[in-house]
C-alpha cells in the first residue's frame, strides 16, 4: 500500500529533533513511531491485509483485485530474502543427515499388551525351608546292618556343585536338585521371571520326590501367595494365563491331596481340565495349530490324573467313562491303543472281564498297535481268568524278546508264585536285580514282591532282606518308600 509523502515527512523531521526539544513541543515518542508493514505479507492475501496496521486514518480500503495498488518494493525485497533458495543457504548451517539411524518399529500388539512383571519376593531366602538331612534308608541300615563297614555310604548333604544336571536326574539325587534350585533362585535376577518359575517347578518337584510333602506344601503356598498378590489385576491375569508353567498349577492342586481332601483335589483337577478345553477352543478359533495340540495334550494328561485318583477312590465306572472319549483324540480316526488298553485294564481291576476282553480284542485287531502291548493284555486277561499256564507262556515270551522289560519280569514272578514255583519266581527277580540294579531298585512294586517272596521262604527271609537292603542302599537315590522292603524302622 502507498502512503502520501505529506504523512511521512513531518514525522521524519520531528525524529531529527533533540529529545528535550520534543518534550517542549509536547510530542511523545509513541506518536513518532510509524507502523511498519509486515515484510512477510503475501500480496493478494485478504487475511494479511486485515491483520496489517494502517499508518493513517486517511488510507482508503481497496480490494486485492484493484489495479490501483502498486507493489511495495521494500516489502518484496524482504520477502525475497526470506525465501532464499537452498543453494544460497550459508555454509554455517549444517545440512540434514539423511543417513542417520532409523528408529525401531513400534512394538507389536502382543508385546504392547505384555505388562512389566517384577516379583522380587520369589527370590527371597525366607521363601524356602531347610531340607532335613535324615534319610529313611540310613535309619534301616543303622538298625539292621552291622558292622559299620558293611553299610553303604549315602550322601545326605545335597552337594551339587560337582555334578551336572543330567547325572543328578538319572541317579535320583533329588536332595541335590532341590538345593541347586534354591541356591540359583536366591541369586537369580528378579526380572527373569520365566527362569525363576522354572526353578520353582524344579524345586517343588524335587521336594515331592523326596516325599517331604509338608515342606512342599508350605513352599508352594508361599509361591502362590506372592503370585496372587501381583497388581494390577490385569498383570496378574497375564501372569497366570501366559507365564506361569502349567506344571506349577498341577502341583498347587496336589496340595489338596496331601492334605487328605480327595474331593477338593478332584474339584481343582476338573477346573484345570476346563481351562485346557477353553484354551484349546480358543487356539482352534485363532488357527494356532501348535497351541491347539499343546492344550489337547494337557487335557488328555489331566484326564489320566483324574482317572488315577478315581481308581484310588475305587470309582472304576467314573474312571472308564472319563477315559473312553479319549480314544479318538490323537488321530481323529484311529483309536489310541495305549488308552484303550488302559481302559481295559481298569475294567479288569474292577472285575468286568467281559468289557476288558472287548477292549483287548479291539487292540488285538489294530494293525498299528505294538505286539508287546497285545501280548501283555492277553497275559493280564489270562491272569484274571486264572489261566496261569497261559500267562506264564506269554510273559516268558515277552521277557525273551525284551530282557529289559521289568514289568513283564515282575508279572512273570506273580504267575510263577501262583503256580507254586516260589524258588523260580525269586530267581527271576534276583536275576533282573543283578543285571540292572539302578533301574530295578527304584521300582517299589518290584521290591515289595521280592520281599514278599523272601518272607514266604521263612528260613532265609531275614538274611535275604538284609542283603536286599544293602543292595538298595547302594543303587537307589533319594525318596524311596522304605515300606516296600517290609522292614520296620521302629
Amino acid at each position: 500500500m502507498h502512503l502520501d509523502d505529506s504523512v511521512d515527512r513531518p514525522s521524519q523531521l520531528l525524529q531529527t529533533l533533540p529529545e528535550d526539544v520534543r518534550e517542549d513541543l509536547g510530542v511523545h515518542p509513541q506518536e513518532l513511531e510509524a507502523e511498519v508493514p509486515d515484510p512477510f505479507i503475501v500480496e493478494g492475501s485478504e487475511d494479511a491485509l486485515s491483520e496489517g496496521g494502517h499508518a493513517s486514518s486517511d488510507m482508503e480500503a481497496v480490494s486485492p483485485d484493484s489495479e490501483s495498488v502498486p507493489p511495495a518494493d521494500e516489502e518484496i525485497a524482504l520477502a525475497q530474502s526470506a525465501l532464499a533458495s537452498p543453494s544460497e543457504v550459508p555454509p554455517s548451517i549444517p545440512l540434514p543427515n539423511v543417513n542417520k539411524d532409523v528408529p525401531p518399529p513400534p512394538p507389536s500388539d502382543a508385546e504392547s499388551e505384555a505388562p512389566e512383571l517384577y516379583l522380587p519376593g520369589l527370590t527371597m531366602p525366607t521363601m524356602f525351608l531347610p531340607i532335613p538331612n535324615t534319610d529313611p534308608l540310613n535309619i534301616l541300615l543303622t538298625k539292621y546292618v552291622s558292622p559299620l563297614e558293611k553299610r553303604p555310604v549315602r550322601d545326605v548333604t545335597g552337594e551339587w556343585q560337582d555334578s551336572d544336571f543330567h547325572s543328578m536326574v538319572m541317579s535320583n539325587s533329588w536332595r541335590a536338585l532341590a538345593r541347586m534350585a534354591r541356591d540359583r533362585l536366591v541369586t537369580c535376577n528378579p526380572e527373569n521371571l520365566i527362569r525363576i518359575l522354572d526353578l520353582w517347578s524344579l524345586r517343588l518337584s524335587s521336594l515331592a520326590r523326596l516325599r517331604l510333602y509338608n515342606q512342599t506344601s508350605a513352599e508352594c503356598t508361599n509361591l502362590f501367595a506372592v503370585l496372587n498378590a501381583t497388581e494390577p489385576p490385569s498383570a496378574r491375569a497375564y501372569l497366570f494365563d501366559r507365564v506361569l508353567p502349567f506344571e506349577l498349577e498341577v502341583m498347587h492342586a496336589r496340595l489338596k491331596y496331601w492334605a487328605g481332601d480327595p474331593m477338593g483335589y478332584l474339584d481343582i483337577l476338573y477346573a484345570l481340565l476346563k481351562k485346557c478345553k477353553l484354551q484349546a477352543k480358543s487356539s482352534k478359533a485363532e488357527g494356532d495349530d501348535s497351541s491347539l495340540l499343546m492344550w489337547l495334550e494337557r487335557a488328555a494328561r489331566m484326564c489320566l490324573i483324574i482317572a488315577s485318583q478315581m481308581i484310588e477312590m475305587k470309582d472304576f465306572t467314573a474312571a472308564t467313562k472319563l477315559l473312553e472319549p479319549l480314544f479318538l483324540q490323537r488321530t481323529g480316526e484311529q483309536p489310541s491303543p495305549a488308552i484303550r488298553s488302559a481302559v481295559g485294564r481298569i475294567y479288569l481291576q474292577s472285575g468286568y472281564l467281559t468289557q476288558a476282553a472287548a477292549h483287548f480284542a479291539a487292540v488285538e485287531g489294530d494293525a498299528g498297535a505294538p505286539q508287546t502291548l497285545k501280548d501283555m493284555n492277553a497275559a493280564l486277561l489270562a491272569c484274571a481268568e486264572g489261566n496261569w499256564t497261559r500267562a506264564d507262556e506269554l510273559l516268558r515270551a515277552l521277557v525273551q524278546a525284551e530282557p529289559d522289560n521289568f514289568v513283564a519280569i515282575n508279572n512273570l514272578s506273580v504267575a510263577l508264585l501262583s503256580q507254586g514255583k516260589l524258588k523260580e519266581g525269586i530267581e527271576v527277580l534276583e536275576a533282573a536285580l543283578h543285571s540292572s540294579p539302578s533301574a530295578v531298585v527304584v521300582a517299589e512294586p518290584y521290591l515289595f514282591n521280592l520281599s514278599t517272596l523272601y518272607e514266604l521262604r521263612s528260613p532265609t527271609a531275614a538274611e535275604k532282606k538284609r542283603d536286599l537292603l544293602i543292595e538298595v542302599a547302594k543303587w537307589s537315590g533319594d525318596g524311596l518308600k522304605t515300606t516296600c522292603l517290609k522292614m520296620p524302622s521302629t
